[in-house]
């Protein structure tokens, strides 16, 4: 079993390695800004994907974003305003982390299973 741990290391993998000691019961992107991190931000609720990042390796409990498809989840995103670590992470900010975030969705659509749950239609019906 795994044991708990009130703090987590946060590695900034593409802003020179950057490491930082973050409390776990706190969302990450107010622990990072503490360490005088810079990070964007827009509504700090998980509602939209301003403070999104890519989660490279580790594990977060972002449970109270709703801005995410399952598609941006499966890439590895998370809403830093909301998202807590639950193990050592390492993360990818800003812009130059967003090759999967975006996409066109008229040149490429969303399938039902990219869509959430709550607001996907099963095959076959309408």
């Amino acid at each position: 079993m795994a044991q708990l741990s009130d703090t987590w290391t946060i590695t900034i993998a593409n802003q020179g390695s950057g490491r930082f000691s973050v409390d776990a019961q706190r969302p990450l992107l107010d622990t990072l800004e503490e360490h005088g991190v810079d990070l964007p931000y827009g509504c700090r609720y998980g509602g939209c994907i301003t403070c999104a990042a890519k989660l490279t390796a580790g594990a977060v409990d972002q449970a109270e974003q709703v801005a995410l498809n399952n598609r941006q989840i499966a890439n590895g995103y998370v809403v830093l305003c909301v998202a807590r670590p639950t193990s050592d992470c390492t993360l990818e900010v800003g812009v130059d982390s967003h090759d999967k975030l975006y996409r066109n969705p008229f040149l490429d659509p969303l399938e039902p299973h990219e869509l959430k749950p709550d607001i996907a239609t099963p095959i076959g019906e309408s």
